[in-house]
């Protein structure tokens, strides 16, 4: 890392002119001269010397950062006075050069007077410059923990997704070769369909799988797929599909095989128990920066037996979890019964 930051020294040499000038004016309002830039010149070369010297300053404070405070002190015992005498040679050394190019003598004072008058001054200089360096590198050193605590909570957060997003597919595997068995012994051939079918949607979510998040309108083409295999599963008069998303909200994305599971679950917890038809409705709608999917099922006829788990089962928890990891407190769920069926609703910032 730069001692001075490109973009800091800029700002930092129109510091250094702004203190030079300022100190200029006063001492010029004390000078009873014939050569009124003399002033200027004694400020400026000062300032110049030390504000070079202040860089040093602080890359000598960093190399000392980690070091046992003794080392420490000893570095500065030897630091100040060669600041000093660094300080003092070029700023003499300027003004030499321009007092000689103006055809002008310089007559400094000698090198004891300047070591006392100036030496007092570089001490507090030398001082004062330390511990601001030392407030410099501690705060740099806090930024950098924080970055490197916020890239390894990315990392986490993307490990945990992919974790979640593993989850998926043999959930939804299992659960669809399950229901495919129970027909391969009454029609082969529509089992073969249905095993065609399902080895192409698998490839889909395969490769909706390595992209991590997707928008939309690619999620639909996933669960649109599934619930035509489904509806030859069970039959249309068993199962109504409703597929409902706006445009600006296919344009929205969101982790890929989000809703394939809260789907798959509509499907296997209400269409299998309920003796009548189930509609199940997949609904996308953007409302100013929120995304909102709602995936809910209506069955014609009353619900039998054993009311579905009401946390939603594996699927939803891992919708919960891929959300929490991936958005936290900027996703809402809400899952519950509605109007005779129940009806999953996610709300999630839509980013395009």
């Amino acid at each position: 890392m730069p001692i001075l930051p490109p973009r800091w020294r800029l700002p930092y040499v129109a510091l250094l002119t702004v203190i030079a000038l300022l100190l200029s004016v006063s001492a010029l309002q004390h000078y009873d001269g014939t050569r009124p830039w003399e002033p200027f010149l004694w400020e400026f070369s000062s300032v110049a010397v030390i504000g070079t010297l202040a860089l040093g300053v602080h890359a000598l404070v960093g190399r000392l950062q980690g070091l046992a405070w003794p080392r420490q002190l000893f570095a500065h015992a030897l630091g100040l006075p060669a600041f000093s005498v660094l300080h003092i040679a070029g700023m003499c050394g300027l003004r030499l050069a321009v007092y000689t190019l103006a055809g002008s003598g310089y007559d400094p004072d000698d090198v004891g007077t300047l070591l006392v008058f100036e030496g007092g001054k570089d001490a507090v200089s030398y001082i004062s410059f330390c511990l601001i360096s030392r407030g410099v590198w501690m705060a740099r050193a806090a930024a950098a923990r924080a970055q490197e605590l916020e890239r390894a909570r990315r990392d986490l957060a993307e490990v945990r997704l992919a974790r979640l997003a593993d989850q998926v597919q043999p959930h939804f595997l299992f659960n669809t070769l399950n229901l495919i068995s129970s027909v391969m012994y009454e029609d082969v051939p529509r089992a073969d369909r249905l095993l065609c079918q399902l080895a192409d949607l698998l490839r889909q979510t395969l490769a909706a799988q390595q992209r991590v998040e997707h928008t939309v309108r690619e999620e639909l083409a996933l669960v649109e797929p599934f619930l035509a295999l489904m509806q030859a599963r069970f039959g249309p008069q068993r199962l109504v599909v409703q597929i409902a998303a706006d445009e600006a909200a296919r344009e929205c994305r969101l982790p890929a095989l989000l809703l394939l599971a809260p789907v798959e679950n509509a499907v296997k917890h209400d269409v299998a128990r309920h003796l009548g038809r189930v509609t199940v409705v997949v609904a996308a709608t953007r409302e100013g920066d929120r995304l909102r999917l709602r995936v809910s099922n209506h069955g014609d006829a009353p619900v039998p037996e054993s009311p579905p788990d009401p946390d939603g089962g594996l699927g939803l928890r891992n919708l919960r979890e891929r959300l929490d990891a991936r958005y936290g407190d900027a996703a809402r769920v809400a899952f519950g019964p509605d109007d005779g069926g129940m009806t999953l609703t996610v709300e999630l910032p839509c980013a395009c």
